[in-house]
Formats: structure tokens, sequence, C-alpha cells
């Protein structure tokens, strides 16, 4: 069962939620749940894939950077927007900055993919690279917002994001109500956070299960401590999921309403991007295929209830070819 809360950070309530998804509806897609099946046969299991690559941008992000943009006035927003991102945040809202008519700057990793990178600048954002940490991104876009006057726009520590993020929850337990099991990746923590919300608020009987990597396992981490903890250095092929600290208010939340938390290896992820091209037809990043791997290699039980959220597929064909092997 969860643990309970220690944080003083506010909870999104269910209305936060629904507000988020007034917002979205007709902006973002609502991306479908498909069948994959695991397994031979008769001994094959058909689990559910929500498809967050699908989504504008290429990722679940589009929502959270939408939302956020949404509720601010038109003065922060005309004074245009930064989003330190290690890519897929970036690129999320650099397109809602195109649908509100606002410049809009992307402080992204020097290691950042190319695929992440041109896809900012292909929606308008001019890129600035910092460093290789999320604090090192940060530190620059705050630089940014004192010098420029540019308003922040966070990845992930802030309730707006995440209520917006949790709309993929929202429409799990729509189109799956008897849902026994949910898989959701944790980076910074605003899907996984809003997510687990969302699932609870809605049937508190479905668990939800957040699953990270073995070399950044910040999450794993805070739960053990009861507070959110700085990693030392962090190592993964799921460079959306490398945050060295969980933010605070999505822990509050994972304290509240996740059920639990397990970390997977490069090679479990590499292994669940192949089959989701075999067999579901789908591209996913690595961090986007964390859940399928979760599910393939064991650590968590297959049952017809369980649904994994694949939270983006921002990978270009050398990448891409690179991280499977082929």
């Amino acid at each position: 069962m969860p643990t309970s809360a220690v944080s003083s950070a506010p909870l999104i309530t269910i209305e936060d939620l629904f507000d988020a998804a007034a917002r979205l509806k007709g902006v973002a897609v609502r991306t479908p749940l498909l069948p994959l099946a695991i397994g031979e046969g008769l001994d094959a299991v058909v689990v559910w894939l929500k498809p967050e690559m699908l989504q504008r941008g290429g990722a679940f992000k589009f929502r959270g950077a939408y939302t956020y943009l949404s509720r601010l006035s038109a003065a922060e927003r005309g004074r245009g927007v930064v989003a330190p991102s290690s890519g897929n945040h970036a690129q999320a809202v650099a397109l809602a900055a195109l649908i509100f008519g606002v410049p809009a700057v992307a402080v992204m990793p020097t290691t950042v993919s190319p695929a992440k990178r041109a896809g900012a600048e292909r929606l308008g954002a001019r890129v600035e690279l910092a460093g290789t940490t999320t604090q090192d991104r940060m530190n620059r876009a705050l630089e940014l917002v004192e010098r420029d006057g540019l308003t922040l726009v966070p990845p992930y520590d802030h309730p707006w994001i995440i209520a917006g993020q949790g709309t993929v929850g929202l429409e799990v337990i729509d189109d799956h109500p008897e849902a026994d099991t949910v898989l959701v990746p944790v980076g910074g923590g605003g899907l996984s956070s809003g997510v687990a919300a969302a699932i609870k608020l809605r049937n508190p009987h479905t668990r939800v299960i957040g699953v990270e990597p073995e070399g950044a396992p910040k999450l794993t981490k805070a739960r053990e401590a009861g507070h959110p903890v700085l990693l030392s250095d962090t190592s993964s092929i799921a460079d959306g999921l490398l945050a060295v600290r969980v933010g605070d208010v999505p822990f509050a939340h994972h304290q509240a309403y996740l059920d639990d938390v397990v970390t997977v290896n490069d090679a479990d992820m590499r292994h669940a991007m192949r089959f989701l091209l075999d067999r579901g037809k789908l591209v996913a990043e690595p961090s986007g295929a964390i859940t399928l791997a979760a599910l393939l290699n064991g650590t968590v039980p297959r049952t017809p209830g369980t649904v994994c959220i694949l939270s983006g597929g921002n990978i270009e064909w050398p990448g891409l070819r690179e991280t499977i092997g082929a």
C-alpha cells in the first residue's frame, strides 16, 4: 500500500484533473488503449498499451505543457517561455508556445539526442545547451528568467504540470475501468504522480507501479529515505528518466498514491523496444518502453488487467538502430 505523505506540498484534486482534461479537449490527442499479446498460443497474456508516442510532440509531455501555458496570463505568456528539458518537455513547450503564438527557449543538455533537439527547433524554439544534469538545465533557465524576463515552464515539479500529465490516467480508467495494474515511467515524477493520483481518485483498487532505470533510481532511494534525495550521478539509455532527484510536489503524490516502484536495466529496455517494434508496430524511445520491459522480464506479473503507459517515441532512425542493435 502507499505510504503516508510526508510533504506539505499540495495534492491535486479530481477537479484539477477534470479542468486539465477540459483544457486539452480538442487540442491534445486522446491516445487509445491497444492490446498486445505476450507469450505464444494459448499461453499468451493480452495486456494493454497506452501509446503516448502518438501524442502531439511525440510524448505525453504536451499535456502538461499546454495545461501550464493555458493557465498563465496573457502577459506571462507574452514575455516568452523557457523550458529546461532533456528533450520531450522542450518539444512540448515549443509546440504549446507555437499554438499560443509566443516565443520559446529550450534549455537542453549537451548530450541531447539529435531527434529531440531538431524537434524543438522545428517547432520554433531557440535551443541553448547547458551541462548534462537536470540542475544544470534549471540553473540556466533561471538565469534566462532573471536576465530576459522569460516565464519558466517547469518540467514536472508543479501542480498544473502534474494535472496535465494526469489526464493520461483519467483516459486509462475511462477506457479500461477494470484495470488491475497500471505501470508508469518515473523521471522527475510529473507523469507518474499525475497518473497515480488520477487512477487512485477514480479507482482506488487499481495498483499503480512506477518503473525507473537501474542507473537512475531517484524514486526508489527517495522512498527508502522518506524524502527526495539527490543522486550523485545517473546512467541509462533512458535519457528522459535521468533526473537526479524526484520533485517535491510529485513525491508527495507518490507517497499518497503510488503502490510500488521497480527498476529495469538497459538490456531489458532494448528488448522491450524491439518487442514493441516487432509485435506492436510501435516505435518507442527507451524511456517509453521501460514499463513493458518490467513485464517482459517478469519483474511485474502479467495479467489481462495490466496497462503499460508508453511515454514517448522521440528517437531518430540512427539512434533507434544503434539502441536496438539493428
